[in-house]
């Protein structure tokens, strides 16, 4: 049911913002608003984040089979990878086209201007408070909660910049604007891209591999824990292998061993655990094999 809801909300969340992205484009180009445009190029962007955020919770629930023997779930992380790859480049675009537009100003419309960003941040805002609980159960959803927090805060800095052009008359702070959200964007795309990527390259998740290989080697019966692996494959799912050499006993006995290991570590977020159960087998004993 919970799930179900989520993609309810995501969903719903696609279709209004694509909504709204038809009105602010119309807007921009009535009122001749950088700013609006980009905020309009951001809400295209939300739609689009959302939509693979949708599909790949999607693909998520698929079930286990002999070529995807971990399942789907990484599809999540590839769709947050991708998420912020398009925020960043959509950024660094809307920069560029700021810098144009204070080298070339050009007249605005303040009251059109003004008026479709109250609209966009009213679709902002709704949409933020669907996606906001979701967002703190997965990245995927996160990348595309992020997109809807920026577009929200753009808003804000379109209207104010909308009443600055109607008081004063100060075209330039619609560039100005387009460039500081654009910052904001970049700074809040940059942590995703670095964990997707982190995962996505199997890199080990902030856990202490040399207290890992203490708890190991503090069990009765462990003489050494080495060539350690340890990796995601999604929020969540983190596995470690190892080599583990044990006294000489019985087959039953060292189950028990590696049933102790798998107990240990759940404390430390490890959720699968292989191990390589030796007796006097590798000559190097390195932590990294």
């Amino acid at each position: 049911m919970h799930a179900n809801t989520t993609k309810r909300k995501l969903a719903f969340s696609v279709v209004f913002n694509l909504i709204i992205t038809g009105v602010e484009i119309a807007g921009a180009l009535l009122s001749g608003s950088l700013a609006l445009l980009s905020d309009s190029f951001h809400n295209f962007n939300d739609a689009t984040a959302i939509a693979i955020s949708y599909i790949a919770l999607k693909l998520g629930e698929r079930e286990r089979n002999e070529k995807y023997t971990f399942g789907y779930r990484r599809a999540e992380i590839l769709a947050a990878f991708i998420n912020s790859v398009i925020l960043l480049s959509a950024a660094i675009f809307l920069i560029y086209e700021a810098y144009e537009r204070l080298l070339h100003p050009a007249p605005i419309k303040g009251m059109v201007m003004l008026t479709v960003a109250f609209v966009g941040l009213f679709a902002n805002l709704i949409v933020a408070i669907l996606l906001h609980s979701p967002s703190k159960e997965s990245m995927n959803i996160k990348a595309a909660y992020l997109h809807i927090i920026g577009d929200t805060i753009s808003s804000v800095a379109v209207i104010i910049g909308g009443f600055a052009i109607l008081l004063w008359d100060v075209i330039w702070v619609d560039p100005l604007i387009t460039i500081l959200i654009s910052l904001y964007l970049i700074y809040s795309a940059f942590k995703i891209l670095k964990d997707s990527v982190e995962i996505l390259m199997e890199a080990a998740p902030p856990i202490d591999i040399q207290k890992v290989k203490r708890e190991i080697e503090s069990i009765e019966g462990v003489i050494n824990a080495h060539h350690f692996h340890i990796w995601r494959i999604g929020e969540g799912d983190v596995l470690l292998e190892c080599h583990v050499d044990v006294e000489d006993m019985p087959v039953s006995q060292a189950q028990g061993i590696i049933d102790e290991i798998s107990s240990r570590l759940r404390k430390y977020g490890i959720t699968h655990v292989t191990v390589q159960i030796e007796c006097r087998r590798c000559r190097r004993k390195d932590v990294i094999p």
